[in-house]
């Protein structure tokens, strides 16, 4: 179980829903051809590649993050019982230890203030819902679901037109039971939930994908004083010594890529501590540059 670190007075622990062989990287990343990896297959092995399956090394996490007034979700992974076609491992899933870890993490489902999600594909929207007699009901029940308003109004019309095409079915059990219910509350992409956490348009690999803001606001128990919760504005480090380089899944390439620069570029120059959704554990650490990219530095012993 990652134990808690620190940004500022702000505590935060991620936990996991799923980490493991994911996709072969050109399936994620196009431009991850075995050509372009060879110069870094000897510091990518075994760490970020697995040798057995030649597969990226991915996370699908949630973090928790507490504040002095809330107590925060961000993003909420895969889920039990969904029905998902594009990835075999996340479909159907049951017996996962995902509730337990939050209640390890001292979190129970009706003490969540607010969940947020990046955006809302499905892993990362997939513990949103839980399958209760039948019927998707809110896992959360007092939580506000803080979606980001350009985002649901790109998604909304699909989901209700094809819910089992687009997004693979989340629309369908993660997002829309939760508008249903009257725990959704849409935003703009620059909204604030309180002193320390605020949301931060970072378009491109979706129309309304935002990251999520902590500002630790010193006086606390050490750590970093600012982080950014990125989403998929970066799915592995390979992005970091290739910035340039776009997810299979972004919607607009190029602002993907013009968002991924400047949220590297702030890390390196400002000492942002970024929480990635998808690198390996511990999944934290800084930009550092290289070059004409970015090698990123874990925090080792966090998270």
């Amino acid at each position: 179980m990652p134990k808690p670190f620190q940004v500022g007075e702000v505590s935060v622990q991620r936990v996991i829903d799923m980490e493991g062989p994911e996709f072969a990287p050109h399936a994620l990343l196009p431009d991850a051809t075995p050509e372009a990896l060879e110069p870094y297959l000897e510091w990518l092995i075994p760490r970020f590649i697995d040798p057995t399956s030649g597969q990226l090394i991915l996370a699908i996490q949630t973090y928790v993050v507490r504040t002095r007034h809330h107590t925060i979700l961000i993003d909420t992974c895969v889920g039990e019982d969904k029905e998902r076609h594009f990835q075999p491992d996340w479909n159907m899933r049951s017996g996962t230890r995902y509730l337990a870890d939050l209640a390890a993490a001292g979190v129970r489902p009706e003490e969540v203030d607010f969940v947020m999600c990046s955006h809302l594909h499905p892993d990362h929207v997939g513990w949103n819902t839980r399958l209760v007699d039948g019927r998707w009901v809110p896992t959360f029940p007092n939580a506000k679901y803080v979606f980001a308003r350009e985002e649901w109004e790109f998604w909304e019309p699909k989901f209700r037109r094809d819910p089992k095409k687009f997004g693979d079915g989340a629309g369908l059990d993660s997002v829309l039971p939760i508008v249903e219910a009257g725990r959704a509350v849409m935003v703009e992409g620059d909204h604030r939930i309180d002193d320390h956490v605020h949301l931060e348009p970072t378009p491109g690999h979706t129309p309304g994908h935002v990251a999520i803001r902590i500002a630790g606001s010193g006086g606390g128990s050490g750590g970093d004083e600012r982080a950014v919760m990125t989403g998929d504005l970066i799915h592995s480090v390979l992005q970091c010594r290739h910035p340039e380089w776009c997810s299979v899944a972004c919607f607009d390439k190029d602002r993907a890529r013009a968002t991924r620069r400047r949220i590297l570029e702030e890390s390196a120059e400002e000492g942002t501590l970024m929480m990635t959704a998808h690198f390996p554990s511990p999944s934290i650490g800084h930009a550092v540059r290289e070059g004409e990219g970015f090698r990123f530095a874990y925090r080792e012993g966090e998270g």
